[in-house]
């Protein structure tokens, strides 16, 4: 069974609400009334399952309008069920089925006729299934709303929510959270109507997120194709109960929406296949339109307008002292405003340029590093870049790992392959006791193995990783992968080497 745990850009500019939102009301609805709904789609399938006998043996028996249109869906639907329950030597089901093959009397079986129509009404009027879920047959507009947030157990929902949280957040934070929550809405709505063209007629109901959330999926496919997902294979048998790689999207979710496809056109498992299909259309070409409208760019614009702070009237007054002459009032102010504002870009480049023209080197080292922080978290690497090149110039040596650490991906993106490597390896030896250490050994064993040909290299680094003393279960399988693959690489060096030679 294929998972995806995770993906490179676990990360969004501000807090997820509307994600986390939607995720809280899905569970809030499922923890409070899925022992209601069991208990009510029990009591309405026994009386359903009694009128389909009845009516199927006695068919000279008149039904109420509900009745009949649910014994008429279910003869179209399930021909086969249906000739079943026509045959008089089956095998009674339960002991009403048991008593009512001896009545005789027409009027008493209209009677019994009549209480179960009566019945079903009640039950069906008081249903939350039969109210909200979402049914082909006789589709209710609000039914293309609610269904998404109704779902059969704690593994349906808790998957969904999953799911969710993976593509929704970083969707949020592109698209903003007005234009999500109608994009998601929307792919519900579409996934619930796909689904009832390829099924007309249908009298199933149909619940579940899954639609909505395919919708994200094909969205993100559009968005962020080239985005490393990160999959978890869990076996059924073997010595490890599972493995983990990397997949790029626009291999994963192609592969995924096929699988789909073929699943759906094959007999019905009690999953909405083809609503999956019709949320990712509609995700994906949502995605298309937003981009090409430039309500997307709008959006985004918006967004930095509200997370990115605007330089204040201390700001201006640092910079009118600087501008005097007066470095140590200005650094003083702009020390003050930052205690409160840590995050202004403004107040920083400013500080540093302060530190500068006073010949602070070690101050400005500092005010780069952090304006460096800054600029990975805001995800603009390049101008993060260019912060490391000018605290290295002014004799810096170290900056924090973290930041550090995806720092050595810029070079890496540029296929700038030796000076990744380099990189990874100068914070592997300078925090040998922290997890980016780890974590950056496997990022230049990667390069040495994949990139440039360097399986010794890369072999040297896995067996770094390995040795390390920072916790890495979590990582163990792939350590030994790569320490595997190394040593397969470096012997068939060895084997075209020894082939070379002897040929010459």
């Amino acid at each position: 069974m294929l998972v995806p745990i995770g993906h490179e850009n676990m990360s969004a500019r501000r807090w997820p609400v509307i994600t986390i939102g939607l995720m809280f009301v899905n569970l809030l609805i499922f923890a409070t009334t899925h022992r209601t709904v069991d208990q009510q789609d029990s009591q309405l399938w026994k009386v359903k399952e009694h009128i389909l006998i009845l009516a199927a043996t006695h068919p000279n028996l008149v039904l109420t309008p509900e009745a009949r249109e649910f014994v008429d869906g279910f003869q179209r639907q399930f021909p086969d069920d249906w000739t079943e329950l026509q045959n008089p030597n089956s095998e009674a089901t339960d002991e009403w089925d048991a008593r009512t093959r001896l009545i005789r009397d027409p009027v008493e079986l209209q009677e019994e006729m009549d209480s179960l129509g009566g019945q079903y009404s009640h039950l069906t009027a008081s249903s939350i299934t039969e109210r909200y879920a979402f049914v082909p047959a006789h589709a209710k507009p609000i039914t293309y709303i609610t269904s998404t947030f109704l779902h059969v157990d704690w593994w349906h929902v808790i998957g969904n929510m999953w799911f969710l949280w993976l593509a929704g957040f970083v969707l949020e934070d592109a698209w903003g959270r007005p234009l999500y929550l109608l994009i998601y809405l929307a792919a519900g709505a579409f996934a619930c109507q796909f689904d009832a063209w390829t099924r007309p007629g249908s009298i199933i109901a149909s619940v579940g997120a899954s639609g909505a959330i395919a919708g994200l999926m094909g969205a993100f496919l559009v968005r962020f194709p080239k985005m490393k997902i990160r999959m978890m294979w869990f076996f059924d048998l073997g010595l490890f109960p599972f493995s983990r790689f990397w997949m790029q999207a626009y291999w994963l979710l192609p592969i995924w929406v096929l699988m789909e496809i073929n699943y759906g056109m094959g007999p019905r498992d009690g999953i909405g296949h083809w609503a999956h299909v019709g949320g990712f259309l509609f995700g994906g070409i949502a995605a298309v339109a937003l981009r090409y409208s430039g309500l997307e760019r709008k959006a985004n614009k918006a967004i930095e307008e509200k997370v990115t702070w605007t330089p204040g009237p201390e700001v201006s007054q640092a910079n009118e002292l600087m501008e005097q002459g007066k470095l140590t009032e200005a650094a003083a102010l702009l020390n003050e405003f930052l205690a409160d504002k840590p995050d202004s870009f403004a107040a920083w480049n400013l500080l540093r340029a302060t530190h500068w023209q006073a010949s602070n080197i070690p101050a400005y080292r500092e005010a780069t590093c952090k304006l460096c922080d800054l600029h990975v978290r805001s995800r603009e690497y390049e101008t993060a870049w260019q912060d490391y090149e000018d605290f290295l110039n002014a004799g810096g040596e170290r900056i924090p790992p973290d930041v550090w650490l995806d720092l050595c991906r810029v070079p890496e993106n540029q296929q700038d392959f030796e000076r990744a490597v380099s990189e990874y390896e100068k914070l592997a030896a300078t925090y040998p006791s922290e997890r980016q250490s780890l974590l950056a050994r496997l990022g230049a064993a990667r390069i040495c193995l994949k990139r440039l040909g360097r399986p010794l290299d890369a072999l040297r680094f896995y067996e770094g990783a390995s040795a390390s003393a920072v916790p890495h279960l979590d990582l163990e399988l792939d350590i030994q992968s790569g320490i595997r693959n190394a040593r397969i690489a470096i012997t068939q060096v060895k084997a075209f080497s020894a082939g070379a030679s002897g040929a010459v």
